[in-house]
């Protein structure tokens, strides 16, 4: 609903307000609280999850697990080196473009003679070497040997204590541009694998990832430094020596196609063969993650039984690398809590192979200013105009709006637009906006809430409030459940106080039932004495008002066991005596009149008509059975979910039909016995009634003494006359 009069009369610093807040917005997004940044990550998690990269057709990547069963077969990591020998000649024999060892070979071979013999004095070690045939190669020489046959690239560690050991470069670095070494991050050290295995190898790569503070890896660095010196990665180095490159091409800002205009913005991408990858400022691009299939790889005991067909390996860059859980080599992705790190090297060669990026363009951040500031404005105008669920669709269109734009640029372009920090700046905006003009709505109606209130209930303020059309006398007619709540023995309790006692128990009273009356939705009709009246479905429509008032009802019944106990204590801790209060509440539905009742000068919101009396008479009734609850045959309809019994079949004051009445008696054991005593009591079967009674008294529980007790009266004033017409129905008027 248009809010024109709002509009017309808005302030006039509501503008200089609206652009302070733009201002702001814009000066927290220039400095990017690390906050954004996390929430930034996830919203890109979120677009990864709901479309993950489909599998590289034809993928030239194998992977060779280091896992439980290759462990089971071969015995516990790390094996002889003579194992990774014959590993390393099976798939360049097979044909392997590239064999790529995601593991360090920082120790000599344990298993090695030598090693064996280290500790054994000269003249042991020099019998055992004769009875082995002489001097042999060791097992590390053996390995270093197929490492030189075959294209191989090892693994090294980068690590932030200095160290001798240079990394041991394979390729040269060419740079175009500016000097990329201060955007990428500099290890002092490197772990790398022995001398003479890394001499062997043709290609070295750092295996180390950058994961962000939530140790989740989405973005892999593709260069760094160690020792001042550009280094390249796992993946980097395995597609040179598979393509047969010898250097590496480094683009940075203001290269020739650079756009750096003369600003120092660090690196653009990077060459390597045929290869053009582009990257982000520090080296590194974003993977977009394929859904983790751990059946895609091939078991490493698989390849040294030649249970794997050759051709699979031909032309293939073969990575090794462990998946087994113990090895802990596992990693954190955008998809999975845990995969093995080989599987973010294939990821990363098989993203670089397809020419499929994952970019964050230099527009993006310009780009989400611009869309929170445009969502500042459309809110900033409709605030005004439109009631506050009209306001609240448009900031959900809005933040809808952003977010499938984000999507869509995610998966048609393979851009990462981030709608996280245009999202924040709507929503603050919009609960400002909506804030002030519910403020200023509430100002407005205070008007009337202070001319009003010393005369009409709260409840009948927010309703005239809301709809002044109401302001007049009168009422509409609709079906209510209404429910009365009396004190069984208030005259003996009222005798024993003092009127400042009595008050102050009347009140400790009726303020807990009154709050059970409105958390279930109940409207306070009136107080009278110890007595509460509440119904159920107006001012506002509730089609389940039957179910709710005897909820209500039953937790007030619970209530009174622990008012009960609290009162007791009270007693006696001051010396009085004290007798349990006992309640009767009746419920009961029909149609009333309900509205603004009263005069022209004082009114109040009332029900009246004749279910409001039958309401009254059933919780008079509860004295005579000596229950603390009656519900009308109409209310127990409409409350299905509740398991009533029935109680008798009553002739109220002013009517000609019996009215059946139902009470609760929790899980009455008894329930069969009693529909077959009430069966044969209506039906005039009396010695059969008395039988069904006299089991039903021995068996019952406590709440149904005196309801059994006045059948029995009943059947023994029967008995001793019989009367002409015996229909079974209770008059009280009649008693």
């Amino acid at each position: 609903m248009a809010n024109a009069a709002s509009e017309a009369k808005l302030p006039r610093l509501y503008w200089p307000a609206v652009l302070l807040f733009a201002i702001l917005a814009a000066s927290v997004f220039y400095f990017r609280p690390p906050v954004l940044a996390s929430l930034r990550a996830l919203a890109f998690d979120t677009y990864q999850r709901a479309a993950p990269a489909p599998p590289l057709a034809n993928s030239p990547i194998r992977v060779v697990y280091i896992d439980e069963a290759s462990l089971a077969h071969l015995g516990q990591w790390p094996w002889s080196r003579t194992t990774m020998a014959e590993l390393t000649d099976k798939l360049g024999e097979a044909g392997a473009a590239a064999i790529v060892f995601d593991v360090l070979f920082a120790e000599p071979d344990r298993t090695s003679p030598e090693q064996i013999l280290a500790s054994a004095s000269l003249d042991r070690r020099a019998a055992v070497l004769q009875a082995l045939g002489g001097a042999r190669q060791t097992h590390d020489a053996l390995f270093a040997a197929a490492l030189e046959r075959h294209p191989t690239v090892l693994a090294a560690s980068l690590h932030g204590q200095t160290t001798e050991q240079p990394f041991p470069a394979r390729a040269g670095v060419a740079v175009a541009g500016d000097d990329p070494g201060p955007f990428l991050r500099d290890f002092p050290g490197a772990a790398i694998s022995l001398p003479e295995l890394t001499d062997a190898a043709r290609g070295v790569g750092f295996m180390n990832w950058l994961p962000d503070g939530d140790q989740v890896v989405r973005r892999v660095p593709l260069l760094l430094r160690s020792n001042q010196e550009i280094t390249p990665s796992l993946s980097l180095e395995a597609l040179r020596v598979a393509l047969g490159a010898s250097t590496y091409v480094v683009r940075a800002s203001n290269a020739s196609g650079a756009t750096g205009f003369g600003a120092h913005t660090g690196l653009n991408g990077l060459q390597v063969g045929p290869l053009e990858i582009p990257t982000d400022a520090e080296g590194q691009i974003w993977l977009r993650f394929s859904a983790y299939n751990p059946d895609a790889a091939i078991p490493a005991w698989q390849v040294l039984s030649d249970d794997v067909a050759p051709e699979t390996f031909a032309g293939a860059i073969v990575l090794i690398g462990a998946s087994a859980p113990g090895l802990m080599d596992l990693r954190a992705t955008p998809l999975d809590a845990a995969i093995p790190g080989v599987e973010l090297h294939r990821q990363a060669m098989e993203q670089i192979l397809s020419g499929q990026y994952l970019t964050r363009p230099d527009f993006a951040p310009g780009l989400e200013l611009v869309l929170a500031l445009i969502a500042i404005l459309v809110l900033a105008l409709s605030a005004p105009r439109f009631a506050p669920p009209t306001n609240a669709a448009i900031g959900l269109g809005l933040v809808a709006a952003l977010w499938s734009l984000g999507f869509t640029l995610f998966t048609q372009a393979g851009y990462l637009l981030d709608p996280v920090f245009p999202t924040l700046a709507a929503l603050v905006f919009g609960a400002g906006a909506t804030t002030y003009f519910y403020q200023r709505t509430e100002q407005q109606r205070a008007g009337i809430r202070r001319a009003f209130s010393q005369y009409v209930s709260p409840s009948v303020v927010r309703q005239l409030t809301a709809h002044p059309e109401r302001l007049k006398l009168g009422g509409e007619v609709r079906e209510l459940t209404i429910l009365a709540c009396d004190i069984r023995n208030f005259s003996t309790i009222a005798e024993r106080m003092s009127a400042e006692e009595l008050t102050t128990f009347i009140n400790s009273f009726l303020t807990p039932l009154s709050d059970i009356v409105i958390d279930n939705g109940g409207t306070i009709d009136k107080y009278m004495g110890d007595a509460i009246l509440a119904f159920w479905n107006a001012p506002l429509d509730q089609p389940d008002h039957a179910s709710r008032a005897c909820k209500a009802a039953l937790q007030i019944m619970a209530r009174m066991d622990e008012l009960n106990r609290n009162w007791r204590r009270e007693a006696e801790a001051s010396g009085r005596a004290f007798e349990d209060v006992r309640i009767g509440i009746g419920v009961n539905s029909g149609e009333c009149c309900v509205g603004n009742l009263g005069s022209e000068k004082r009114f109040d919101y009332s029900a009246i008509g004749d279910a409001v009396n039958v309401t009254a008479r059933l919780e008079s009734l509860t004295k005579v059975y000596g229950l603390a609850l009656l519900v009308s045959e109409e209310t127990r309809r409409q409350a299905p979910g509740i398991e009533f019994i029935e109680a008798d079949l009553v002739r109220l004051k002013g009517r000609q039909s019996a009215t059946h009445v139902f009470t609760v008696a929790g899980e009455h054991a008894a329930a069969p016995t009693h529909a077959a005593f009430l069966d044969a009591f209506r039906q005039g079967r009396l010695d059969e009634a008395r039988t069904e009674l006299a089991r039903l008294q021995e068996i019952s529980p406590a709440a149904l003494t005196r309801l059994y007790a006045n059948y029995a009266e009943r059947l023994a004033a029967a008995g001793a006359a019989p009367p002409e017409h015996w229909d079974g129905v209770y008059d009280p008027e009649r008693k």
